[in-house]
């Protein structure tokens, strides 16, 4: 027995040395390839350090990831100035470990903070500024791809009543992501998505080399609007043009349930969603019921209106009097503050909420995410919602489309989704559970309503969100592991825009540094998937 204690010490002991050999030789590299001041050593945290874990797991916005199976990078570097990010690149590609990019930690599968490979995490929290400039024409401003959606709504909000920017309604969402995967939000009809108004970047290459639009050139600066930043390089910060808002926008909330028609309602929403006045934008959310004496359907119809509530009514008594909206559920606002009800605030919270970085609560997920081009009947509708009572737990959200978005073309950026399309599904399941158990059950629920809607969304491809990450599209569709998972997931997420991000990747990062499940391939890898 003293033997086996023996031999179990020594393994430990010389299992610690290693992995302080390994600290040592990787933090000698860094710092001999950072000269900035704070040193690199204050940022980077490894597995031993006190901060390590509250570090990685701030912005762990999925509780999926927090499980004591989940991977954790070999270590952290939070920069604070653009040699960290060389200097991070450089001992990557020299020590052999994958790097994951995170700047708000919202990518529903985790994508930006977990590998099967050895890693290590580029936490970019720290790179946060925004600087908004109104007094060059229209508005413009650089904003750290660091910075949250809160922030930078917030730095508009104190500098203009008459300015905004189209971009999500989750204000601790990171801007580094949202932006280089398209940037959807609820002025998208009127202005387009937040990567329609972006007009420069910063970006640091596979060579450590500082690129702006000029110098990374039409290419690369198209990949990066739309096509996921993190396959092509650190995208440091980003210029927009802001667009015009009125003083005075006006916000809605009404539920109404089956026995309230609300499946009449919802199939005329189909019609005049994408067709209404582009100032207008009314999202559907769809909840079962599961009650003790109650299955039903829920419907929220959520709205924002660039403009006053008269103006408002007008519109929806033309052209969708079914909901019957009264002036007594409208609420004229400013933009900012419309920012704070669509974000499930109550009316009068202090604009400083927008600079909390941390969403309350956390949740375990799964989401999803589908294009619909033609009307849904009636009869179908109610074939969905007897699935959803069901299964009892997915929500579905429907986001309409139209306006600006048909008059962009699908090759403008790697987004491609624009005309012909009506409105956009997320599907959604969260939980509250930990365990396999409430994840296989949770995971099974919204994989049954993602293919129960087949009939009913586009079709070749079955059109994905790029940034609704989710790694079940690396198989086919009958589940099977495919031997062209990126075929599958790149035609879904970018069209026929896949080939060209091929080009670009293959141009700037033919080593394939910057890898993920579902970044973009090398040209050299994708002839040999297209050759099996």
């Amino acid at each position: 027995m003293e033997f086996l204690s023996l031999i179990v010490f020594l393994l430990s002991t010389s299992m610690a040395n290693s992995d302080h050999l390994q600290q040592s030789i990787i933090l000698q590299c860094l710092s001999n390839h950072s000269v900035a001041s704070p040193s690199i050593a204050s940022v980077t945290y490894f597995p031993a350090d006190p901060s390590y874990t509250s570090t990685l797991q701030s912005y762990i916005r999925n509780l999926r990831f927090i499980s004591p199976t989940t991977p954790h990078p070999l270590f952290i570097v939070a920069p604070s100035h653009v040699s960290h990010i060389q200097a991070s690149i450089f001992c990557c590609k020299t020590h052999g470990f994958e790097m994951r990019i995170r700047s708000g930690g919202h990518d529903y599968d985790g994508l930006s903070y977990v590998s099967e490979s050895p890693f290590m995490i580029l936490d970019l929290f720290n790179l946060r500024s925004v600087s908004v400039n109104i007094e060059d024409g229209n508005g413009t401003a650089w904003v750290d791809s660091g910075a949250t959606l809160g922030e930078l709504f917030y730095a508009i909000g104190q500098k203009s009543k008459t300015h905004g920017f189209p971009a999500g309604v989750c204000p601790t969402v990171g801007v580094g992501g949202h932006f280089s995967g398209g940037g959807y939000g609820n002025m998208m009809r009127k202005h387009g998505l937040s990567v329609d108004n972006v007009v420069d970047a910063k970006l640091v290459d596979v060579g450590g080399n500082i690129l702006d639009r000029e110098s990374m050139g039409e290419d690369l600066f198209w990949a990066i609007r739309g096509g996921g930043g993190a396959s092509f390089g650190v995208i440091l910060s980003w210029k927009i043009k802001l667009v015009s808002v009125p003083e005075i926008v006006t916000v809605f909330r009404i539920e109404k349930n089956l026995e309230q028609g609300e499946t009449d309602i919802v199939h005329q929403w189909q019609y005049i969603a994408d067709k209404i006045d582009e100032n207008l934008f009314i999202r559907v959310v769809l909840l079962p019921v599961n009650k003790k004496h109650l299955q039903s359907i829920k419907a929220k119809f959520i709205g924002l209106f660039l403009g006053n509530a008269e103006e408002l009514i007008s519109v929806m008594n033309q052209n969708f009097p079914e909901l019957g909206l009264l002036p007594e559920n409208c609420f004229e606002t400013s933009w900012i503050e419309s920012v704070l009800f669509w974000s499930n605030y109550p009316i009068g919270t202090s604009m400083e909420v927008l600079l909390d970085r941390q969403p309350q609560p956390e949740k375990y997920l799964k989401k999803k995410s589908d294009y619909v081009q033609e009307p849904i009947s009636k009869e179908n509708l109610k074939g969905i919602w007897k699935k959803m009572i069901e299964l009892k737990r997915p929500a579905l959200t429907l986001n309409p489309y139209g306006g600006k978005m048909s008059e962009i073309q699908e090759s403008e950026t790697p987004f491609p989704h624009r005309a012909g399309n009506i409105y956009k599904i997320q599907y959604s399941v969260t939980w509250k559970d930990e365990g396999n158990e409430a994840l296989d059950r949770s995971l099974d629920q919204i994989r049954k309503i993602y293919d129960y809607m087949t009939p009913y969304i586009s079709k070749s491809p079955r059109s994905s969100y790029l940034n609704y990450r989710d790694v079940d599209i690396g198989i086919n569709e009958n589940g099977n592991a495919s031997y062209s998972e990126a075929a599958i997931w790149g035609r879904k997420y970018f069209k026929d825009n896949f080939d060209r991000l091929v080009q670009v990747k293959s141009k700037v990062d033919p080593g394939n540094f910057f890898r993920y499940e579902q970044s973009i391939p090398c040209l050299e890898s994708w002839k040999s998937v297209m050759a099996e």
